[in-house]
C-alpha cells in the first residue's frame, strides 16, 4: 500500500497520506503502479469533461481539461519536457546537454517546444472522436512509458531522485506496469487499444534510443518528457481514428 501511495504522491497533487519520507525501496517499487496513477488522472479528466461539455463548447472544455491536466500532475512532466528541449537541442556535447538540463532557466528551445506541445495537446483533445479512449488511455500509456524508461534504460547521473528510483526498480515492476496497462487497455478499448499500446511501445523505444545517442543515459527530465510526449501522441492517434 505504501508503494501505491508513493506513486500517487510522486506523480500527482494527491495530498500526503503517509507523512514520512518514503524509503528508497518504496520509491523504486512504486514504478509498477504508475499506470494506475494514469488511470486515476484519466478518470478525473473524463469525468470533468463529461460534466462541463453540457455547458461549454468543445473548445472551451478542451482548454479546461488541458489546464486541469497540467495542475493535477503539478506540471512535473511538462517541466521535464521543457528542460529536455533545452538540453538535447541546445547543447553540442553530452556533457553540455546534461548541464543545460540541470539549469532551471527556460531557453528558446523550451519555449518553442512547450508551445507546440500544448497546442497539439489542445487540438487533439478538442477534435478527438472518442474522448473515453483519449482521456482514459493517454495518461495510462504515458505512465507506462515512464515505467519502461526507468527500468529498461540506463541512468546518466550518479545521484538524484531519478537515480534512487532507477536503482530500486527492476523487471518485476515493469512487468506489473505492463500487465496493468494491458488489462486497462482491453477493458477500455479492446483490440484497438492494444494496437495503440503496441505503437506506444515502439515509439517509446525509438525515442529513448535516440536520446541515448545524444547523452549516455536518461535523466528525470527525460522521464517526464517521455511521459508527456506519449500522452500527446496517443491523443493525436485517437483524434485520427473514427470510432
Amino acid at each position: 500500500m505504501s508503494e501505491l501511495l508513493a506513486a500517487f504522491q510522486f506523480l500527482s497533487i494527491l495530498p500526503a497520506v503517509i507523512r514520512r519520507p518514503f524509503t528508497e525501496k518504496e520509491l523504486g517499487r512504486s514504478v509498477g503502479y504508475y499506470p494506475l496513477v494514469g488511470l486515476a488522472i484519466g478518470s478525473v479528466l473524463f469525468g470533468v469533461m463529461n460534466g462541463i461539455s453540457h455547458f461549454f463548447s468543445f473548445q472551451v472544455s478542451a482548454a479546461v481539461i488541458l489546464v486541469l491536466w497540467v495542475i493535477i500532475t503539478r506540471a512535473i512532466h511538462l517541466d521535464g519536457f521543457l528542460d529536455t528541449c533545452d538540453g538535447l537541442f541546445g547543447g553540442f556535447t553530452p556533457e553540455k546537454r546534461l548541464l543545460i538540463m540541470r539549469d532551471s532557466r527556460v531557453g528558446a528551445f523550451a519555449l518553442v517546444g512547450g508551445g507546440v506541445l500544448l497546442i497539439a495537446m489542445f487540438s487533439a483533445i478538442e477534435s478527438t472522436n472518442n474522448k473515453v479512449y483519449s482521456l482514459l488511455l493517454a495518461p495510462v500509456f504515458g505512465r507506462w512509458a515512464l515505467s519502461f524508461a526507468v527500468v529498461a534504460f540506463p541512468y546518466a547521473r550518479p545521484e538524484g531522485m531519478g537515480r534512487v528510483i532507477k536503482d530500486n526498480s527492476h523487471w518485476p515492476q515493469l512487468l506489473l506496469a505492463s500487465f496493468t496497462t494491458l488489462v486497462i487497455a482491453w477493458f477500455v478499448g479492446q483490440w484497438l487499444a492494444l494496437i495503440v499500446f503496441g505503437l506506444v511501445l515502439i515509439l517509446s523505444f525509438l525515442w529513448l534510443r535516440y536520446v541515448l545517442r545524444l547523452i549516455p543515459g536518461l535523466t528525470g527530465d527525460i522521464y517526464g518528457a517521455t511521459c508527456v510526449m506519449i500522452e500527446v501522441l496517443v491523443l493525436i492517434i485517437f483524434s485520427a481514428v473514427y470510432i
